[in-house]
């Protein structure tokens, strides 16, 4: 979250329910957010930007309400809300066409890419108008700005997420493969997500829950078909 003219950036707390020190309740993340922004910035930020389900980070949905709080929060800073959904979007998720929909609120600029070219390599930016005005009065360049061969191929993948109605099939899909996982959480511990975002974190044990690395790593391996070469635990 950009504080100051500098472009300092500050790290706010992960509000992740399984792991995070404050649980599924989200007010302790949001005022974590909130004495950042009273303690470590002027008191007026640039933006804020999150994934509203994290991939890389673990298929985690933010805690509940989550995002409500603190996009109020940043914008009474003056902030701009911005939303990645370079894997929680494009129906994804089953249950909305983008992921901050599981939130419940509106950003002011969200940034795609991946899904919306399976596999061509694009990107996009939406915004609302106002913040696309001001843009509109700066010179950017962009040396692959513009590509008509992807764009042709991101109009296409639109098409067919609607028409062959992808995103029915990840909420149908996923709930099923949901519902089997959460049968074997009873020994695996923490199963998360919607759609077919989905997550299974293995741990030794329940209550300190460390990381189970050598078994994921097994796992890992038997998943690409080298089950051959390991051990079972």
């Amino acid at each position: 979250m950009p504080g100051n003219l500098k472009g300092e950036i500050h790290h706010v707390i992960n509000p992740n329910p399984y792991r995070g020190i404050f649980g599924s309740d989200p007010t302790g993340y949001a005022k974590d957010v909130q004495d950042h922004i009273d303690y470590g910035t002027s008191g007026k930020v640039a933006g804020f930007i999150s994934e509203t389900i994290q991939g890389v980070g673990g298929a985690v949905e933010l805690a509940p309400g989550y995002l409500t709080l603190v996009y109020d929060v940043v914008r009474k800073a003056g902030g701009v809300c911005i939303a990645d959904k370079v894997q929680s979007g494009f129906g994804c998720t089953g249950s909305h066409y983008w992921g901050f929909g599981t939130q419940g609120v509106i950003p002011d600029i969200v940034t795609m890419a991946k899904g919306i070219g399976n596999g061509l390599p694009l990107g996009a930016v939406v915004t609302t108008p106002e913040i696309a005005q001001v843009m509109a009065q700066k010179i950017q360049f962009n040396t692959f700005g513009g590509n008509p061969v992807c764009s042709a191929g991101g109009h296409e993948v639109l098409r067919v997420i609607d028409q062959e109605r992808r995103q029915e099939h990840c909420a149908d899909v996923g709930s099923h493969m949901l519902g089997r996982l959460r049968e074997l959480q009873r020994r695996h511990d923490n199963v998360r997500g919607r759609g077919l975002m989905l997550g299974v974190e293995l741990v030794t044990d329940r209550k300190e829950k460390m990381p189970a690395k050598a078994k994921t790593a097994i796992l890992f391996e038997k998943l690409r078909g080298n089950e051959d070469s390991l051990p079972i635990p």
